[in-house]
């Protein structure tokens, strides 16, 4: 089958989370996860959505239970290094239109790994410009390059046709995956997720 499109931004850690257990699903089923930087921010303002901090905001129990949520899902898979950002939330216009330099400089995994583990798990302020550079020297990457290449019209168009695709496949947040046709939002449609990619991949044998 084709790949399975996942649209993610940084400053989500439901998107972190989701690219921590990817890996097993590739493993199990043979699909691969084309990974499409996008501006969480610029899908909120296309749909009219806005972030569950905003929209839950004085919702008894509801927070409590995301939380508790999040803690079963952190332990059901073993990933003791998650820890939430202080800094949150992140500006992430730099990090994911980064993303797309990456790709452009062939460096996009080390540099997915990199953002991802000093978001959600070093805790760093990645809006930050200096922890930022600071953050791609530590992890060898091209830091002066990829900074160089995030501001061409180039990458910024990238990222916005990146983010407007989502939009038009039906995304209204991140993390959002598209298995053929069907969309599927959020860490906890994971197993739905896979489930449709063993359904497709028998339909087409």
């Amino acid at each position: 089958m084709d790949s399975v499109k996942f649209f993610f931004d940084f400053g989500s850690p439901n998107a972190y989370l989701s690219h921590k257990v990817i890996p097993a699903i590739e493993a199990r089923t043979g699909a691969n996860f084309t990974y499409v930087p996008v501006l969480l921010g610029g899908i909120f303002k296309m749909t009219g959505n806005q972030s569950p901090a905003t929209a839950f905001a004085g919702i008894r129990n509801k927070p409590e239970y995301e939380r508790l949520e999040t803690s079963r899902f952190v332990a059901r898979h073993g990933l003791t290094a998650f820890r939430s950002n202080p800094h949150f939330p992140v500006n992430t216009l730099q990090l994911m239109r980064g993303a797309v330099a990456a790709q452009a400089a062939d460096v996009f995994v080390p540099y997915v790994e990199t953002v991802y583990a000093c978001m959600w798990e070093r805790g760093l302020k990645m809006d930050d410009a200096a922890v930022f550079r600071a953050a791609l020297v530590e992890a060898g990457l091209p830091a002066d390059r990829l900074l160089e290449l995030s501001q061409t019209g180039e990458v910024k168009a990238g990222l916005m046709a990146n983010t407007e695709a989502a939009v038009a496949a039906g995304a209204f947040g991140s993390p959002s995956f598209v298995v053929g046709s069907e969309l599927f939002f959020g860490k906890d449609r994971l197993r739905d997720v896979e489930e449709e990619i063993v359904r497709q991949a028998a339909s087409a044998s």
